[in-house]
């Protein structure tokens, strides 16, 4: 699904906070939101994320 090496880079746009995956979905550490991954990119957009 995505690189561990993209998640190491990836920060959540809202708070900056690290990301891991989970359920499918970028889930940030620090926040709560959860991005979507279509086609198998993520989508890091604040109005995207659920809460």
């Amino acid at each position: 699904m995505i690189d561990q090496e993209l998640l190491n880079i990836l920060a959540c746009p809202a708070c900056r906070g690290d990301v891991e995956l989970r359920d499918g979905k970028i889930f940030c550490r620090e926040c709560g939101r959860k991005y979507p991954i279509k086609d198998g990119i993520p989508v890091m957009l604040v109005d995207e994320a659920e809460r």
